[in-house]
This record gives structure tokens, C-alpha cells and sequence, in this order.
């Protein structure tokens, strides 16, 4: 079976993590690969901004477990949050972010580390403290956010895949 067929099927949802924190030239391959997502028209119209640092790693989750109206981890311990925004002036920014998203988590399943998309990062930035950082980080523009990939190293066994919903697909021939 085609390798990148392999992966997407094979890659799961992780939901324990270990705390080590992974090497920075594994993360930089999963951004890069994040990267290369297709978009639409060519706009590229979606950004990375990547966490490793632990206090702000924490105050993303406690923001993250607020927004959801829980306390606790919505990350699962995850040491490595790359959050994903789209420029809110590129019409097809937001489908551009989901591809970006889905190229991270099988980049990070291909170089052997666990990922989950998890949501809110939509009303994050949409706080003046978010923006406020994404100002302080040189990042102008109107931007929204699209997720939050978690990643690390699994502290758990990879699940077994969902069966197939039956009824997904229509052939014209």
C-alpha cells in the first residue's frame, strides 16, 4: 500500500501524552509539511504559530478549558501546540487551515509522534489578549482561528480505527 495511504489511515486521534517535548527538527519537518497544504488559489492564506514554551503552552490550555467551560487539559498533556489561523481577508482561508491541519497531524503520525485538532482557537483569537499577542509576535491583519494541533509523543496504544460509515459515497458514471 502507498505509504502516504497508509498513514492517513492509520493515523488516530491521540489522547495521552508523555511530557517530553519533541525535538525541534521533528516540529519543524510537521510546520513545514503544514505548509505545503494545498489552498486555494495559490493564497497560502493560513498561518503557524508554534507553542513549545510551557507557560504559554498552559495558559493556552487553561484559556482553551475556559472558552469549553471546564477545567483540566483539553490538550492531554501535550508539550507542542501548533495553532493554525487563517487571514480573514482570503475567502477559502478557513478550508485552507483545515488542509493545513490535517497535513500536521499526518506529518507528525509519519515522524512517529501523536497529534489531536482541538477546537476554540476560533473564540482565542478572538480576545483582545490573543490578538494583542499575535501583535506582539509582528503578525498584522484580521485573523481567525482554525485549531490548535497538540502534539507529542503517545503515552497511550494508537486506537483502532472507527468502522466506515456504509452510505458516503456516489458514483456518476
Amino acid at each position: 500500500m502507498n505509504e502516504i495511504i497508509k498513514a492517513m489511515k492509520e493515523r488516530r486521534s491521540i489522547r495521552r501524552f508523555k511530557p517530553d517535548m519533541p525535538k525541534k527538527a521533528a516540529l519543524e519537518q510537521i510546520i513545514e509539511a503544514g505548509l505545503y497544504a494545498a489552498s486555494g488559489m495559490g493564497k497560502q492564506g493560513a498561518i503557524i504559530v508554534a507553542v513549545t514554551n510551557k507557560e504559554m503552552r498552559d495558559r493556552l490550555a487553561r484559556d482553551n478549558a475556559a472558552v469549553m467551560g471546564r477545567e483540566g487539559d483539553p490538550f492531554y498533556g501535550a508539550p507542542a501546540i501548533l495553532i493554525v489561523l487563517a487571514d480573514k481577508r482570503v475567502p477559502t482561508s478557513l478550508y485552507d487551515g483545515s488542509l493545513v491541519m490535517g497535513n500536521l497531524m499526518l506529518a507528525a503520525h509519519a515522524l512517529g509522534l501523536g497529534s489531536i485538532w482541538i477546537h476554540r482557537a476560533k473564540q482565542e483569537f478572538e480576545t483582545p489578549e490573543y490578538k494583542q499577542l499575535l501583535s506582539d509576535l509582528g503578525i498584522e491583519g484580521e485573523w481567525e482561528g482554525v485549531g490548535h494541533c497538540a502534539i507529542g509523543y503517545a503515552d497511550m496504544p494508537l486506537p483502532a480505527p472507527a468502522p466506515r460509515k456504509d452510505g458516503r459515497v456516489y458514483w456518476i458514471e
